[in-house]
């Protein structure tokens, strides 16, 4: 059977391109690549060699809880530049966190409302005020629901390369 093996791009709906434009190369780093000729506002950026963002601007509904999970190089200076932003929301998937395997883990909304996880590697040096701090809570999410389909196990990673 055929299966899927890798996943090229994300695309994320905005409402003002230049603005989404600017968080996503300024304060992620990320560079800005040629889209094709499309007849609507778009922008794409390079992740890495194998992997792009692409930006649209249409008015659409967004989600509150959907998101992307993009790994930083540097949580620390990343976790303090968001605060400073006012843009870390604790509301869909609670406090900033360090998940059992050791990455830290925080959610914050772009310009237009769009979820963006920004996760370490397992191994990063955490910065301690970052555990001090009002924003971060020990321990994983707990919605309360105690609804526990899916496939779930203790050892859980989402750095499937380090295992």
């Amino acid at each position: 059977m055929a299966k899927a093996i890798n996943i090229n791009h994300v695309a994320l709906v905005v409402t003002n391109l230049e603005e989404a434009c600017q968080f996503y190369e300024k304060e992620l780093g990320l560079e800005a690549i040629p889209a094709f000729l499309f007849d609507y506002p778009t922008a794409f950026f390079k992740i890495n060699e194998d992997q792009q963002l692409h930006l649209t601007e249409w008015e659409d509904v967004f989600s509150f809880r959907g998101h992307i999970c993009l790994q930083v190089d540097d949580i620390n200076a990343i976790y303090w530049r968001m605060k400073e932003l006012g843009v870390i929301d604790i509301k869909p998937w609670g406090h900033v966190r360090q998940l059992p395997d050791g990455p830290i883990q925080m959610f914050v909304r772009d310009p237009s409302g769009n979820l963006l996880e920004l996760s370490s590697a397992p191994d990063a040096k955490i910065d301690p005020k970052i555990f001090e701090d009002e924003l971060f809570k020990p321990g994983i999410y707990v919605s309360g629901r105690n609804d526990f389909r899916g496939y779930k196990t203790k050892d859980a990673t989402l750095y499937h390369k380090n295992k």
